[in-house]
């Protein structure tokens, strides 16, 4: 069998309910007092679908009716928590042997995830992308425009010094599972292992798709190929792109004569699953015939004489007739299509089903009678029969497909190929240790797998194996094939060679990429009143989110502040909330740094809104008290104020004053609960989940809320004024779900940093290495288009996995990411 074998399904077992259970569910079960205040509250502000959408969630009858008014198909969740912890190599291939086996080899769910529908997987496709980490991805975040828009589950993937692509394959599968599904098959008989039937399909049942020929298979065997020399004149069918088991076959024979060009169409026959037949011409042949080969064919000059059809007629009524996805059946189909100059992608040819020693053919009237039990082509008939021709060759494919290689050899071992089976005394011999690899696994199964790309040390076999030089070709091999390995591995190595020769030392690559993204959750602030210290910018800034670091900025005359968020939110509600601010009667300017690297600033911002990953995300802050007495945007809290000057100075003045408020540090942190979320946010729609900051040692003072739809997170939007007065700030969200802090995942330490450069040195390096820059963007481009164009060709069903693959060095660590996408039926 060819390595780009059939695309089957393993398991068929009905997923159970949904295995991460929300916060919401969890506080409506716990606690049915607050449950009941609460669907009063929603009432009226809840319509009766987001209702009906919870009742689903809840319904124990499990994953069916999670689905109901949601797409069908396959997909994957994790949980808020998990969704912010990193996923190692070998969790990553748990999901690939539940995803390919699923319960019924005896795979447990991954214990990171859930993946819904199993028995709908068709197929998994990884590509793994060297050199790149998550911080290059949000770097150059506008210009992944496909990576950002197709797969809606992201993570953080955790380096790892292991050969990715050889791990994937040779990864061990649990020992209880081998012994379920890779017995040895005890029926299969010695002599029956190098039988050229067995040799090539194995011994598996399986659909039609494990028949239907591929591109190499038809170039070996004399096809016409589109974009091959000899076949420019020919008519392709609107073939799709690849097949199913349950595509329509349909059976094609045809009849020849002799003509002054050589052999020429004469007659055409073609008949339907049922073989039923819906198309039966004769046609007229365009150049002048020397035989019409009566004997075999069965046409007569009379017969043609009246015939006015031309071949281009029976192309177009051909191509009219055949789904997209019609495989054709026909024995030594090649010849049909070369006479029809036809070119068809899907083709099973019933002269390579029933395989013969050292290449040799049956006839199709051996098949047909050892076979079908059915005489066709007798002496007595004068000529073929291209309808009973057709619907032999369709019925011999049926036949096989049905019954299976093993049992087609079993049952017709000395009719067709001449031997018997002698008994053979018992063989003492030990059997084989069956292996525990994935790939292993997965062929015994009878499903194929392949890698391509460079040439690497790979555990899987050489068949298995194509090497390419560059990604252009790995990408266009892979688009060549005509049906695609149940788990295929691509490897994209031309961006990491590239930025290998820019970058002699990875860590100088880090100096561009990591202060680009800090940046972002950069704001400048002040003038401040002479004496505001360090703390009091702190703690007048962090109302609107965690606060990583501040810098104080002194000059002769005034007193600034750069203050860097850990969260993108954070430096958007600073900027909505504080600029203008007054303190000591002097306006406060908060600003965003004016550097190269923030031009694009707002298209990012923009788009991180939109990402399909925080459409039903909402940031909230908690103000604390003393930050709930100050007046924002002509809003005033409800809270007293504070009291004036408690007789504290510092640095020897007395309390700043903010919008005529005293300013004071505040002896209690906000408490931010989820029952308080609820309460507070039930109101404009279903809460899936609030997620807050996981430090037991300090107040929760921010969340991120997820509403069942995006319009209970734009009633809290439209509602900001309100939840003002309850002391909330809120904002969408940006930062994506599966970072905790935007900027930890740029807290490494650089090359420059080494070096003791300050900020204005790195940023003046960064300047020089602008034409870099513009390459690195011209290549992410690149590869992004590229790995659009795998996507695309995915079988629908199929688990598609892009890995960046993160880099990890002597003096830092930087995380990869891992983009997963189930491709749905477009």
């Amino acid at each position: 069998m060819d390595s780009t074998g059939p695309i089957t399904t393993v398991s068929h077992r009905q997923l159970h309910k949904l295995g991460c259970v929300t916060i919401s569910l969890n506080m409506e079960s716990s606690s049915p007092s607050a449950a009941e205040n609460n669907s009063k509250k929603r009432k009226n502000n809840v319509d009766t679908k987001d209702e009906e959408a919870k009742r689903l969630k809840t319904d124990p009858d499990g994953d069916e009716a999670l689905q109901r008014g949601r797409p069908s198909g396959s997909r994957i969740s994790l949980s808020p928590d998990r969704l912010q912890q990193p996923i190692t190599l070998s969790e990553l291939t748990e999901l690939l042997h539940f995803a390919a086996l699923g319960t019924r080899g005896g795979i447990k769910q991954p214990s990171w995830c859930h993946l819904h529908s199993q028995r709908k997987v068709e197929g998994l496709n990884v590509v793994i992308v060297e050199g790149l980490t998550q911080s290059h991805f949000y770097k150059n975040y506008l210009t992944m425009e496909h990576l950002r828009t197709s797969y809606s589950t992201r993570v953080t993937f955790r380096p790892s010094c292991n050969k990715v692509a050889s791990e994937i394959f040779s990864s061990e599968v649990p020992k209880m599972v081998c012994s379920s599904v890779c017995k040895p098959d005890k029926k299969l008989h010695r002599a029956l292992k190098y039988h050229p039937v067995i040799t090539t399909f194995g011994t598996q049942r399986r659909g039609l798709t494990a028949y239907v020929l591929t591109l190499e298979q038809m170039i070996k065997n004399h096809y016409p190929i589109k974009g091959m020399p000899g076949f420019e004149d020919f008519v392709c069918t609107d073939s799709a792109d690849c097949v199913t088991d349950s595509s329509p076959l349909y059976g094609l024979d045809c009849e020849m004569c002799l003509t002054e060009k050589g052999y020429e169409l004469t007659r055409v026959s073609l008949v339907d699953s049922d073989g039923n037949c819906v198309l039966d011409d004769l046609v007229k042949p365009p150049n002048r015939v020397l035989n019409y080969l009566t004997k075999f064919s069965g046409i007569t000059a009379a017969m043609l004489l009246p015939i006015k059809t031309t071949l281009r007629d029976v192309q177009a009524k051909l191509r009219m007739l055949l789904p997209g996805d019609a495989v054709l059946v026909g024995h030594s189909l090649n010849n049909d299509l070369r006479a029809l100059k036809l070119i068809h992608q899907h083709v099973i040819d019933t002269s390579l089903l029933y395989k013969r020693e050292f290449g040799q053919k049956f006839k199709l009237k051996v098949l047909a009678e050892t076979v079908l039990k059915r005489q066709i082509q007798t002496e007595e008939k004068n000529g073929h029969n291209p309808i009973e021709d057709a619907v032999a060759a369709l019925e011999l494919a049926q036949y096989f497909i049905k019954t299976g290689p093993h049992q087609v050899v079993e049952l017709h071992l000395e009719e067709l190929w001449g031997y018997k089976i002698e008994e053979e005394p018992p063989d003492c011999t030990s059997a084989p240790t069956p292996s525990h690899r994935f790939a292993d696994i997965l062929q015994a199964l009878g499903l194929s797998v392949a890698f391509l790309g460079k040439r690497a040390d790979i555990a899987l076999a050489l068949s298995n194996q194509q090497w390419y030089s560059s990604d252009r070709e790995v990408l266009a091999s892979f688009r060549r094939r005509t049906k695609s390995p149940f788990l295929s591995v691509l490897q994209f190595s031309s961006l990491s060679d590239h930025l290998k020769r820019c970058f002699p030392h990875q860590e100088q690559l880090y100096q561009t990429v990591c202060p680009n993204l800090r940046d972002m959750c950069v704001v400048f602030a002040g003038p401040f009143p002479a004496g505001f210290s360090q703390r009091e910018v702190k703690q007048l800034f962090c109302c609107c989110g965690p606060v990583r670091k501040i810098q104080m900025l002194n000059t002769n005359i005034r007193v600034h502040a750069e203050v860097e968020f850990e969260l993108l939110e954070g430096a958007m509600l600073a900027l909505k909330t504080l600029n203008g601010l007054s303190v000591l009667g002097q306006p406060i300017k908060v600003q965003r740094p004016v550097y190269d690297s923030m031009l694009d600033l707002d298209l990012n911002l923009d788009a991180l809104m939109g990402d399909t990953l925080n459409t039903n995300y909402l940031y909230a802050v908690k103000l604390s008290q003393h930050m709930a007495d100050i007046k924002f945007k002509g809003h005033i809290f409800d809270a007293k104020c504070s009291s004036v000057a408690d007789g504290k100075t510092t640095n020897g003045l007395p309390p700043a004053k903010i919008n005529g408020e005293v300013f004071k540090l505040s002896s209690t942190a906000c408490k931010l609960s989820e029952e308080a979320v609820m309460e507070t946010f039930g109101h404009f729609g279903v809460v899936e989940s609030i997620l807050l900051p996981a430090n037991p040692l300090k107040h929760a003072r921010h969340a991120r809320i997820k509403f069942e739809s995006s319009a209970g997170k734009h009633a809290a939007l439209n509602s900001s004024g309100d939840l003002l007065k309850d002391n909330y700030l809120i904002c969408p969200s940006l930062t994506p779900p599966h970072l905790p802090s935007w900027v930890a995942m740029t807290t490494v330490v650089t090359a420059a940093e080494v070096r003791g450069e300050s900020p204005e040195e790195q940023r003046t390096n960064h300047v020089n290495n602008s034409c870099q820059d513009q390459k690195m963007h011209h290549m992410m481009k690149k590869l992004d288009w590229r790995l659009r164009k795998v996507f695309k060709s995915l079988p629908d069903g199929t688990l598609s996995v892009v890995l960046l693959l993160g880099q990890t060095s002597t003096n830092c660590h930087h995380p990869g990411l891992c983009l997963l996408e189930i491709k749905q039926a477009s």
